[in-house]
């Protein structure tokens, strides 16, 4: 029997991590809050793949590799496929998730938000997903960088840009 965590222990869970790096821990050093909490997803990400492709071949190339990130590794972390794929075939994939769960919470509405910093907090969400890829990739063999784009919540894109 498969193991499972409660989507709102998850949710409350990044939303700690996120608030506890960026006000108490790193409270002015962002961008080291931005890469431990990308650290903490690579991690995870790592692991996961490692456990979701125990029993899988190899892939034989990237394109193979980022499917399976899109339909199956999603699968499994938000019961749900990435809504769209894209590539230049060069090494750039943009991965596009309409309704991303971890944003789904977040506010919209610039008047719901109580100071500057609730923008900067709904980016400082998306290292971990960010880390997650990474990690996932990685352990794939695929060295990449990645980065989020929130176009419109809880829309988000994932930009992946293997390196050579």
């Amino acid at each position: 029997m498969a193991r499972e965590v409660s989507e709102s222990c998850v949710d409350s869970l990044l939303t700690e991590i996120v608030s506890s790096y960026c006000t108490r821990l790193y409270a002015n050093k962002p961008e080291l809050a931005a890469r431990r909490i990308e650290a903490i997803g690579y991690q995870v990400g790592h692991q996961l793949c490692e456990r979701y492709t125990m029993e899988r071949p190899r892939f034989t190339d990237h394109l193979e590799a980022i499917k399976f990130l899109c339909k199956d590794f999603w699968s499994e972390l938000f019961k749900k496929q990435i809504d769209n794929l894209k590539t230049n075939h060069r090494g750039t994939f943009v991965l596009q998730d309409n309704k991303f769960r971890w944003l789904s919470r977040v506010s919209a509405d610039p008047s719901a938000e109580t100071s500057s910093a609730a923008p900067d907090t709904t980016s400082m969400l998306l290292y971990f997903p960010c880390g997650i890829i990474r990690g996932a990739l990685s352990t794939l063999g695929i060295p990449c960088a990645v980065s989020a784009d929130i176009s419109n919540l809880p829309a988000c894109s994932f930009v992946i840009r293997i390196k050579v």
